[in-house]
């Protein structure tokens, strides 16, 4: 956000903010900000808590306390708080740009403390299984490709002033490659993107989280674990592909993949915000038996995952 270069246009900025504040006060449920204005909506230290769609915020927004709602850029946005901590919970979107555009919009808006995302996601790693909630160490974005000259009949070749990026094993002619960030740091090349460790710490101790093996009479072959700790990716694809799966497995030993996490992780570390993912399995990325499971389990991970949420939003301090 650029500062104002006149006074007129602080105490404009200064009435539009009260303005929004008096509307709460006095009872409005929705605030909205005037389109292309980048005014803040609330100054309450918040937890941002985010999921992708819509099935997975539902089991979370009616357990929001003293809820308000926001609008801008036709995002919504509640405030309120959530196992006793003050908390924003919206829809990122699906993919990897509405989730680094809606992220970012969050921290414009609110005054964001840390990020917390909740949802489902693929499993990779073959000794996890539906259910399971995982919080992995890491988050890399898995398909920042180069798509490679084909030489020969399956022989591929980069630029070789691209090569010296390429430490990844390739598949076909897709060869992963970090990403530039830029942050107040400077601008780096990152492939992986560390969640908070103080976080982590917290999200050890919730072994004791009661988690769903049944929902609307379906119900799982194994009774669900938490999985602190390992790498999780994420790319533009939804991915059903045993193959595919394998490879993502080998080259980033990754649990799970999604579709959304790493973009956040991103602009959390531009921004300098901790952040924690919680992404149950709701199916197996293509390595099941039949066709793919999500339509079946999402009930189950999407509950699971706000179990697990809201048990360290109790455990946090």
């Amino acid at each position: 956000m650029t500062a104002p270069s006149s006074s007129l246009a602080r105490r404009g900025l200064r009435l539009l903010g009260a303005l929004a504040f008096s509307a709460v006060v006095a009872g409005c449920a929705t605030t909205t900000t005037p389109a292309g204005k980048s005014v803040q909506l609330d100054g309450t230290p918040r937890i941002a808590v985010i999921s992708a769609f819509a099935p997975e915020l539902t089991v979370l927004l009616p357990q929001v306390q003293n809820p308000v709602k926001h609008r801008a850029n036709g995002v919504e946005f509640t405030t309120g708080t959530l196992s006793g901590k003050p908390v924003v919970v919206f829809l990122s979107g699906i993919s990897m740009t509405n989730a680094a555009m809606n992220t970012q919009l969050a921290l414009d808006r609110f005054n964001v403390s840390h990020i917390v995302f909740s949802g489902i996601a693929g499993g990779v790693n073959p000794g996890l299984h539906i259910g399971d909630v995982t919080v992995p160490a890491q988050w890399g974005q898995y398909m920042e490709w180069l798509m490679a000259r084909e030489d020969k009949p399956g022989q591929y070749s980069a630029p070789a002033w691209m090569k010296s990026e390429l430490t990844m094993p390739a598949f076909g002619m897709m060869h992963p490659r970090p990403v530039e960030v830029r942050s107040a740091a400077g601008s780096a090349k990152k492939f992986w993107f560390a969640a908070d460790p103080q976080m982590l710490a917290v999200a050890r101790n919730l072994q004791n989280v009661a988690l769903e093996h049944c929902h609307a009479s379906t119900c799982l072959k194994q009774v669900p674990k938490l999985v602190v700790g390992g790498n999780g990716v994420s790319g533009q694809a939804f991915v059903d592909n045993r193959a595919f799966r394998e490879y993502a497995f080998k080259t980033f030993e990754a649990n799970v993949l999604d579709m959304e996490t790493a973009a956040t992780a991103m602009v959390a570390h531009s921004n300098g915000v901790p952040y924690i993912a919680f992404r149950s399995l709701s199916d197996l990325a293509g390595g099941g038996e039949g066709e793919n499971e999500m339509g079946t389990f999402m009930g189950i991970a999407a509950a699971n995952s706000a179990r697990v949420l809201q048990a360290f939003l109790t455990a946090w301090k």
